[in-house]
């Protein structure tokens, strides 16, 4: 399984050494006024913001390129920061008591929130993420978050209220393909 390579591949690179800085950004077209339509376009839980609540949280936010099997984190890193999939698919997996097997319990794709069990609690990552293919990731990082929150509590609230949408929507999902199973 190609997971099982990613996790036995240590040179792999982690997500935090591929970091597009500002400018890097800008040279690939994702300057904060593009970013601000893409986030609108391709992330379904923000389509409720108006054009002009998405001019003002994207500076907040930051875009990551991540090569097919890159680590994205990995279980116990620190839940600094969640992610929303632009493109690509990303597998997350979950190391068993059993000889040290993992499970995939996902492969989330463009539209996904990640991490945000650890972002929101401030507890350390409880699985890994790899990507599976080349993923472009918007980056919320707790720092950036807090600031939000602090300079404009409203947009904060509404990007919250998009979290829980979207985090009830896939709970919802996981509870009927349980059902279906039992």
């Amino acid at each position: 399984m190609q997971m099982e390579s990613l996790m036995k591949n240590p040179s792999a690179p982690h997500v935090d050494e591929i970091v597009l800085t500002d400018e890097e950004s800008c040279r690939k077209g994702e300057c904060p006024d593009r970013l601000c339509g893409r986030m609108k376009d391709e992330l379904r839980f923000l389509t409720f913001l108006a054009d002009e609540d998405l001019s003002q949280v994207a500076h907040y936010f930051r875009c990551r390129r991540v090569p097919a099997g890159a680590t994205i984190w990995n279980d116990g890193d620190p839940g600094n920061y969640i992610a929303f999939v632009v493109s690509g698919r990303i597998q997350i997996n979950k190391k068993t008591e059993l000889g040290g097997k993992s499970i995939v319990l996902g492969i989330f794709s463009r539209g996904a929130i990640l991490g945000e069990i650890s972002f929101l609690q401030g507890d350390p990552r409880y699985e890994t993420a790899s990507a599976v293919d080349t993923t472009d990731l918007i980056i919320l990082t707790r720092e950036s978050f807090q600031q939000l929150l602090s300079e404009r509590p409203s947009l904060g609230i509404k990007l919250l209220e998009g979290i829980l949408l979207t985090v009830s929507r896939r709970l919802r999902k996981s509870y009927e393909r349980l059902a279906a199973i039992f």
